[in-house]
């Protein structure tokens, strides 16, 4: 393994009361890599590559150290992290000999884990799935004296609920219960979450924290870096197709139709966004089980040139979306975390460097993290409010 001397120690500036990071979907692969990845930068076996809040512009910010974040959440699934991440070494997520040095670290967070919901034969209705949840979360934060805990939302993609729906979907039960609970929120997928009028006026009023939707990790974050490009140089897009071949969780949650339309919105808004216009072409997802965690995303741009030159550009991007994810979850945690310690409430637009969809602010990737390193300064000057544990 590699050995970064210096990755355990906090970063200048860094608080060190203990931080609480519930996942919803805390063993699935994401969430899982996070855990190990936190564990194995804080124990100096690797360096933290990919995570932007371990580079030099963000010291002094006050944010949570690594070694103060503290693990736990909900899941359906009955697979503990250890053997979990078992699996992810064998399907190559995770590097040989990771799972069992930071076993230790992966069991703690699995002791952490509490059952989720809805179930298939579920009995309870979304008021006493907020209350049940609301109190999980209570009870991590007594038991390990956090100064706080921040919600974050790694769970399979659902469709979008109808408009008679009856019930709340179950990403906004668990969104319902962090506002209940006064927990700060992420929403790292797709799903409703915290976006129903109800439940942002229930944010503001508890003064909380949030930022959403869905991570920008592979195909879109190369969108919101390329589509700038040609608007600067006056090329015109005519069209903008793309595939997906993915196995694992989530290409058995993509292959349902409503579920991938979820997806893809937020794919289509950074070029609508973008570029003023939404071009010619759609997004297809496909499942490939044997993929596992892996992931294979093409492009195809169809742009105009001067005097009506017609030019392809096609790109092909092929990564482990969980090891992209991780470090962006574990910044997201820590970036939200220091904004309620330092009193900030309501969505955080500086973030949407991270999301596909997110609050509000500019779609070009330049302009989002010219936003965040901002978001940092801003930080630097904040006050501590510690919440009581």
């Amino acid at each position: 393994m590699h050995n970064d001397g210096n990755a355990s120690q906090p970063r200048t500036g860094e608080r060190t009361a203990r931080t609480g990071v519930w996942f919803v979907g805390a063993r699935g692969s994401v969430a899982t890599t996070a855990v190990a990845g936190c564990a194995a930068v804080t124990a100096g076996l690797h360096a933290p590559t990919g995570m932007v809040t371990e580079t030099p512009a963000f010291d002094g910010t006050g944010l949570p150290a690594l070694s103060s974040l503290v693990f736990g959440g909900h899941d359906t699934v009955h697979c503990p992290l250890p053997k979990r991440a078992e699996h992810l070494t064998e399907g190559g997520v995770l590097p040989h000999g990771l799972a069992p040095a930071v076993r230790a670290e992966l069991q703690a967070a699995d002791d952490e884990i509490r059952p989720g919901g809805p179930l298939p034969d579920e009995r309870r209705g979304d008021a006493e799935l907020i209350a049940d949840f609301a109190a999980d979360l209570t009870a991590f934060r007594e038991r390990n004296a956090l100064a706080r805990v921040v919600v974050v939302n790694v769970s399979s993609t659902e469709p979008q609920p109808a408009p008679d729906a009856v019930r709340l979907p179950a990403s906004s039960l668990y969104a319902a219960a962090a506002v209940r609970a006064g927990c700060p929120y992420v929403n790292f997928t797709p799903s409703t979450g915290l976006r129903t009028p109800a439940l942002t006026e229930a944010a503001a009023a508890a003064g909380l924290p949030h930022a959403g939707r869905d991570g920008k990790t592979g195909q879109t974050l190369l969108r919101a870096a390329l589509a700038p490009m040609f608007v600067q140089r006056a090329l015109s897009v005519r069209a903008w197709s793309g595939t997906n071949l993915l196995g694992g969780g989530d290409g058995a949650a993509l292959a349902d139709p409503a579920a991938a339309a979820a997806k893809n919105a937020g794919k289509e808004r950074v070029l609508a966004d973008t570029l003023g216009h939404t071009p010619q072409g759609e997004v297809h997802i496909d499942d490939v089980p044997v993929l596992g965690d892996w992931k294979t995303a093409w492009d195809h741009v169809a742009f105009e040139g001067f005097l009506g030159s017609r030019m392809i550009l096609q790109t092909v991007w092929q990564g482990c979306d969980s090891a992209l994810a991780a470090p962006l979850v574990l910044d997201l945690a820590r970036l939200v975390a220091r904004a309620h310690e330092a009193g900030l409430s309501g969505p955080l637009p500086e973030l949407g460097f991270y999301f596909k969809d997110p609050d509000a602010g500019p779609a070009g990737l330049a302009e989002q993290f010219t936003a965040l390193l901002s978001f940092a300064d801003r930080l630097r000057e904040m006050p501590v409010r510690r919440r009581p544990s």
